[in-house]
C-alpha cells in the first residue's frame, strides 16, 4: 500500500486495513515455519504497509 493511497483512507477505513495485514502476516508466518512461502517479499510489504498504517492513525492521533 502506498503512501498517497494511505492518506486517502479514513480512521475505520485504516483499522479495517490493519487488522486484514496483521492476518496476513500471521499467516505468512505459519507458511514460513512449513517451507509454504511462495513470495517472500510479501512478508517484507506487509510490515511496511502496517508501518504506514499505524504512522498515519498516530498522526491523526495527535492532530
Amino acid at each position: 500500500m502506498k503512501k498517497k493511497e494511505v492518506k486517502k483512507l479514513t480512521k475505520t477505513e485504516i483499522l479495517k486495513n490493519l487488522e486484514k495485514l496483521k492476518k496476513d502476516l500471521f499467516n505468512f508466518r505459519f507458511q514460513k515455519a512449513n517451507g509454504q512461502v511462495k513470495s517472500p517479499a510479501k512478508v517484507k510489504d506487509a510490515k511496511k504497509s502496517i508501518a504506514r498504517l499505524k504512522t498515519m492513525l498516530g498522526k491523526e492521533k495527535n492532530a
